[in-house]
């Protein structure tokens, strides 16, 4: 029998992102951006298609069913259509000559079939129903409750509701402008970072910080209620109507205008941080407790740009009411294209799911394009870098020795994660237990802001061992502390610094991963997920008797993560990464030849 190939697409506002599912599996997923290099790009995900078509030996002629992540304008795009055909010249003229994003939102269809080349049926799930799917349908759960928070789509902004068997059901949502994701969001803006894109910046800085304007904003910006429900004071933002998020009445408030890209940051900042956290951590509990109270479910599904906040989600799952949350890897309108192609399968199509209460169906987010032992020898040979082979045998240790001798890795294996983390595919690794590490890779690796943190993997057995955590956390989605046979004792006088002074002070036996508030945010990993990572960490445990490594993504600042041997290399050769281990291949960094590109050069690559 024919297999059935049902392709999901998000584009248009920012991840865009293709997914290909073969019988209900999923087959291939990946972000545009990883292509195209253009960070959470946002255009229609051309070659993400591409590459999903190629991974399953297909044309989009093969596809039985394409799905959208958002509803079109569907009935003003007939109206429209009618209108330009009769309508005076001069309006006819405007109308062509609208943006391309407007036409392809008003002509989506046609516009669909157009850049695929395909004439079968197109389907458009809501954004929030297509999040609630790319959150339910992938868990562990038979039945859950579901909980989606984003900045808007379409008109909702939040919603919840109920999953169970193959049917998901959406019960209530928060209407725009009345918005966490967005609130977050115009704090982001106003202490100096990308909206999407530099929220979880914000969100690293916070700890630094003291929650002095909580109350503030909790009194003039958001209400928030009892039933999880909020209500933004609009006098003070502009992203309703304006071209920035907040307006002069915000500025008033806090005391300045916002801060621009690249000026100092400054302690008042680290405070606001920290209290529109405290606020979204609130709000988060609010509404996880509403959803429990009404649903009466044990276990929890969360999407949504706002899941990506592994702090509030931390503190959802230690505080909360739920025993069990999963949270989809690809919160943001990434994962809108795997919760839209789930939903042709399981709602349109009425396909029966079989949920094992353990384990999800994400196989560890590696749905990326993968390369194998061939295409990267050709690679090397092609430009002539210098490489050694490593037997499969030794090659565990010989990495676990590279990061041991304090030396930094980069590491390209398997396929690429899909998702805004590196989870070990596409990853730069070192030693955990070095007090100078996280500064040397913040400055001289990723190029970024000194406080930024850094995550830790660990070996799923040995996980309670150095964290308060209760669950796995494969997704790198959730925060928990550094247990307290783990820190380190400090004076008296060091606990009385202030602002980014705190990153000099040594806090526990793992100093790279522990933020300063004792705060991790934790990845453990399984040999089942991906062997050839959990053998190097295994190999590093032997060797040092610290079963942890640093992971962070293989990328630097304004780029994406990287996709393609090439990618790979080049990152490496304008960093100061020591080593490269790519499928079978290891690189010296002391033994390339001199490049083009000089360590250090970010021409071209624009800050975030």
């Amino acid at each position: 029998m024919k297999p059935t190939y049902i392709l999901g697409i998000s584009a248009f506002y920012h991840d865009s992102a293709a997914v290909l599912l073969k019988d209900g599996e999923i087959l291939a997923a990946c972000q545009e951006e990883r292509f195209t290099r253009i960070k959470h790009d946002h255009n229609f995900p051309e070659n993400s298609i591409n590459y999903c078509l190629k991974e399953a030996g297909i044309s989009s002629s093969g596809l039985d069913f394409v799905a959208f992540y958002d509803k079109p304008f569907i009935k003003f795009e007939r109206l429209l259509e009618t209108y330009i055909a009769f309508a005076p010249s001069g309006i006819r003229s405007f109308l062509k000559a609208m943006p391309l994003w407007i036409k392809q939102k008003l002509f989506l269809k046609d516009y669909i079939k157009e850049k695929i080349g395909f004439n079968g049926k197109i389907l458009f799930p809501e954004h929030h129903e297509s999040h609630a799917a790319s959150a339910f349908f992938p868990s562990p759960f038979k039945d859950a409750a579901i909980l989606t928070i984003d900045g808007v789509g379409e008109w909702a902004t939040a919603s919840y509701g109920i999953g169970e068997n193959n049917r998901i059901k959406i019960d209530a949502e928060l209407k725009f402008p009345h918005s966490l994701g967005l609130l977050y969001s115009a704090f982001t803006y106003y202490a100096g970072f990308k909206v999407n894109s530099g929220e979880y910046k914000l969100m690293g800085l916070g700890p630094y910080g003291e929650p002095k304007y909580t109350e503030l904003i909790l009194k003039e910006l958001v209400d928030l209620k009892g039933d999880g429900s909020l209500k933004i004071n609009m006098k003070y933002f502009d992203y309703c109507a304006g071209l920035t998020m907040t307006n002069k009445k915000f500025n008033a408030l806090f005391g300045s205008r916002p801060r621009r890209p690249g000026e100092k940051i400054e302690q008042r900042h680290m405070d606001i941080a920290r209290s529109i956290q405290a606020v979204t951590e609130k709000a988060v509990l609010n509404m996880g407790r509403h959803v429990y109270d009404v649903t009466k479910k044990k276990n929890l599904c969360l999407a949504g740009g706002v899941a990506l906040n592994c702090v509030a989600n931390g503190k959802l799952l230690r505080e909360g009411p739920f025993d069990n949350i999963w949270i989809q890897p690809a919160a943001s309108d990434a994962g809108g294209a795997l919760g839209t192609a789930l939903c042709v399968w399981h709602s349109y199509l009425n396909k029966e799911r079989k949920p094992d209460g353990i384990n999800d169906s994400q196989k560890a987010s590696l749905l990326g394009p993968g390369f194998s032992d061939a295409e990267i020898e050709e690679f090397l040979k092609s430009r002539n870098i210098p490489h050694l082979k490593l037997n499969p045998e030794y090659a565990p240790k010989k990495y676990a020795e590279v990061i041991a001798n304090q030396k930094v890795l980069g590491w390209f294996q398997g396929r690429m994660e899909f998702g805004p983390r590196a989870l070990g595919s596409r990853s730069i690794f070192a030693d955990p237990r070095s007090s100078q590490m996280q500064s040397i890779m913040n400055v001289k690796i990723k190029f970024r802001e000194s406080f930024r943190p850094f995550a830790p993997t660990v070996l799923k057995e040995h996980a309670k061992d150095y964290f308060d955590i209760s669950c796995e956390s494969p997704y790198m989605l959730l925060v928990a502390q550094v247990k307290n046979d783990k820190r380190l004792n400090i004076s008296e006088e060091e606990k009385r610094l202030q602002g980014l002074d705190k990153l000099k002070v040594k806090r526990s036996v793992i100093p790279a991963v522990t933020h300063v508030d004792y705060s991790a945010r934790v990845q453990t990993v399984k040999r089942q997920d991906n062997p050839a990572y959990y053998d190097m960490i295994n190999e590093f445990f032997k060797l040092t008797g610290c079963p942890i490594v640093i992971n962070t993504s293989f990328n630097v600042r304004g780029e994406p993560i990287v996709c393609t041997p090439q990618d790979a290399y080049m990152c490496f050769m304008r960093t100061n990464m020591d080593y490269l281990a790519m499928g079978s291949f290891l690189m010296d960094k002391s033994k390339q030849p001199a490049s083009e590109i000089k360590t250090g050069d970010l021409t071209g690559i624009e800050p975030d």
